[in-house]
Order: structure tokens, then C-alpha cells, then sequence
């Protein structure tokens, strides 16, 4: 993922390492772990493999630095780990560094791999109300039940968020939005909302 990191950031403009380093920080280490460490042999490697390539700046007359900077190679296999396979595409570190440059992609490809995502959301939502009515028979403490809502809940919230950016590239393509899940019932405790039906189990009923 850090070799998509550093294609994408150079796509954006040409950087020498510490300035790309800097980048990483800025732009995505809010919501993805940067291993600094890693950074220059991966940078190696796509040097090698021939993604990127080092230049000297012309303008630069003291304190010469090698910059870094996208190739044609880079540009195609940047495209290749933004859309590749679902399997590896939707664990929960990857989507939002991906999310991050789906501006380089075509909106069809955006809405398809938005469904996806949105389909992954929903499938963990079903496990998490089958751990939830488990951990109710058993003898489970508040503090776990509350964990297992509280994860629920937000994947709850990554759906209707989900939805949001479906609908938006739906538009723009000429399609119908998404028509809103209904409002969450009480839970059989009466403390707790439940999570929302997705929209597979809605188009059942």
C-alpha cells in the first residue's frame, strides 16, 4: 500500500524523499499508518521496476537534491493497485488510502468499486448482530455488548456515508439515487437501537 501512496502523491507533482515523507504525513496519516522506514527501499523498488525515475531539478543552483517522479510505467500500475481485487481491496487500512485518489478514476469504475465496498460493510453488519444475539444468550459483561454495538454503529454509519458517495456518482452518470434505509427500531432491550437492515434483507421483504 505505501508503493500506492508514493504513485499517487507523485502523480500530484514531482518530490524529493523527505518532501515526499512530509506528504504522507499531511495528506493521508490521519486515517493510515505511514512506516517511514519503508518509504525510500520502496521507492528503490519502484525505481527499479522503473515506476518512478530521479531527476535534478534544472532551477536548483545550490544544495543539489534528487527529486522523484512519476513515470508512464507508474501511471498504469498506480491504476492497477487503486482497482485491484476485492479481496485484498476492501480490509479496513486499505479503502480509505484508496479512497483518497478515486479522483484519478472514471466514475463507472468509483461506483463500482463504492458497491463493493458497501456490500463488504453489510456482510460485517450481519456478523455483527449474529455476535451481538449470541453475546445476549451467553453470559457476556455490559462492556462487551457495548463494544459490539458500538461496532455495529458504526458501520451503520460507514454505510449511510457509503450511500451518500453512491448516489452523488449515480447522479452523475444519469442514474437514480439510492432511496434512504428506513430509521432504526428499539432494540429487545429497549436501552439500544438496532443496526438498519441493509438493502439485500429489505429487497427480500
Amino acid at each position: 500500500m505505501l508503493e500506492l501512496a508514493i504513485l499517487g502523491l507523485l502523480k500530484e507533482r514531482a518530490m524529493h524523499g523527505y518532501e515526499l515523507r512530509k506528504q504522507l504525513a499531511h495528506k493521508l496519516g490521519f486515517f493510515w499508518t505511514v512506516s517511514y522506514g519503508a518509504l525510500y527501499p520502496a521507492l528503490r523498488k519502484l525505481e527499479k521496476r522503473g515506476a518512478v525515475e530521479k531527476f535534478f531539478p534544472a532551477e536548483q543552483t545550490t544544495r543539489r537534491k534528487q527529486v522523484y517522479r512519476i513515470t508512464a510505467g507508474g501511471e498504469a500500475e498506480f491504476l492497477e493497485l487503486l482497482t485491484e481485487g476485492a479481496h485484498s481491496t476492501w480490509e479496513e487500512d486499505k479503502f480509505p488510502l484508496r479512497l483518497a485518489f478515486f479522483r484519478y478514476l472514471k466514475p463507472e469504475t468509483r461506483l463500482r468499486l463504492l458497491e463493493r465496498r458497501k456490500a463488504y460493510l453489510e456482510d460485517k453488519l450481519d456478523e455483527g448482530r449474529r455476535s451481538l444475539t449470541q453475546a445476549k444468550r451467553g453470559s457476556t459483561d455490559s462492556y462487551t455488548l457495548s463494544l459490539v454495538r458500538h461496532g455495529m454503529e458504526t458501520t451503520e454509519h460507514d454505510i449511510s456515508w457509503l450511500d451518500t458517495l453512491i448516489s452523488a456518482e449515480r447522479v452523475a452518470l444519469g442514474d437514480p439515487p439510492i432511496t434512504p434505509a428506513p430509521a432504526a427500531p428499539q432494540d429487545v432491550d429497549g436501552d439500544h437501537p438496532t443496526t438498519l437492515q441493509t438493502s439485500t434483507e429489505l429487497q427480500r421483504k
